[in-house]
Order: structure tokens, then C-alpha cells, then sequence
């Protein structure tokens, strides 16, 4: 072993590994992902990848697990820290607007989702488990906030989630990201997401 190979069996090497292949990722996709790149961008060999992930599926299901675990905290952080449900639901958008904010970024599961025929499953289940909590979390304030019943916050979250993930989409494809703001307050004033 030399002493790069050694250097990057260190604990901050998988996390500095994560965090540029989440960055790959939002900007390429799944499809995006080679450890070459990775390798170049992290400044390490490919092959000292391998002492970390497995396979790029292994790798892609981890980036994709910590972005949803990630999102999660950052939710449940959201709602604590907000006066009311209903004000933690105003400033939801502001999540996915933050990656466009970052180099014209989208939502990485909204991307690797787009990627679906072409995933490998467990990527698949890690970029499903991102959506899922995001329509659980909304599904949760919705009812909370008085916005709508029990019964209908499932599928009020879920039609949500899907107008966010494709205002994020159509703006980045525009690079404009007034775009987003112009159907985020379309959204509103039609009253899928309150004013």
C-alpha cells in the first residue's frame, strides 16, 4: 500500500468522496457518475474508491441514502423551527430553490428519478425513499396546518411534490430561475400549495 492508498482510507475520505459525487450527480445524474471523475475531483486514485463503495451502485445508492437522510433532518428542522405548520409549508419551495441557487442545480433523487429504466435497484429504492419522505413530511403539516383532512393529505402532498419537482426541472432547463418563482406563486394563487 503507498501512502496516498493509505491516505485515502481515511474516515473523511468516503465523506469527501459523498459529497463530489453528490455534486456530480446533481449536475449529470446517475448516468454521470464514473469514478475517474470522481477520482480527479476528490484528488485520489479511481481504484481507492473501491476501498470505500463497491460498485458505482453501491456508490450511487449511498449519495442518494445521505440526500434523503439529509432532507429529512432538514424537514424535520423546517417544521421546529417555524412558527406554525402552515408557515413551515411557505417555506418549503425554498429547499428545491436552494439547488438552483447552486450552479443552476435540481433536486439529485428529482434527477436520478428521471434516470429510472436505467438505475440499478438499490439506487432505485435510496432515490423512492427521497420522495417518500417528502410526501409523508407534507402529508403531515398539510393536516396539522388545517390545510385539508387526513384523508386528503396524501395525495394534496404528492401532487405537491410532483409541482415542485417539475417547477425545479423547468427552470433549470430555462436557467432561469425566476421561472421557479413565477409557477411556485402560480401554485398559490391556484391553491395547490397555500398562499
Amino acid at each position: 500500500m503507498t501512502k496516498d492508498d493509505s491516505a485515502n482510507q481515511t474516515p473523511g475520505s468516503r465523506e469527501r468522496i459523498l459529497a463530489a459525487a453528490t455534486g456530480i450527480a446533481q449536475a449529470h445524474g446517475y448516468s454521470g457518475l464514473n469514478f475517474r471523475d470522481l477520482a480527479a475531483a476528490v484528488g485520489i486514485k479511481a481504484a481507492s474508491i473501491y476501498h470505500h463503495f463497491d460498485s458505482k451502485a453501491d456508490l450511487g445508492a449511498a449519495v442518494a441514502r445521505r440526500y434523503w437522510q439529509d432532507t429529512a433532518d432538514v424537514l424535520e428542522a423546517l417544521l421546529a423551527n417555524s412558527q406554525d405548520p402552515l408557515s413551515s409549508l411557505h417555506r418549503y419551495p425554498d429547499l428545491f430553490r436552494k439547488a438552483l441557487e447552486s450552479g443552476n442545480r435540481i433536486c439529485l433523487c428529482s434527477f436520478m428519478a428521471a434516470e429510472t429504466d436505467d438505475l440499478p435497484d438499490v439506487v432505485k429504492t435510496e432515490v423512492q425513499a427521497f420522495a417518500e419522505i417528502n410526501i409523508a413530511w407534507l402529508a403531515k403539516v398539510l393536516s396539522a396546518a388545517g390545510v385539508v383532512t387526513c384523508e386528503e393529505s396524501e395525495p394534496r402532498a404528492r401532487a405537491i411534490f410532483a409541482a415542485i419537482a417539475g417547477a425545479q426541472l423547468i427552470a433549470r432547463s430555462r436557467s432561469d430561475i425566476s421561472v421557479y418563482d413565477a409557477l411556485i406563486e402560480s401554485y398559490r394563487k391556484a391553491g395547490l400549495l397555500p398562499a
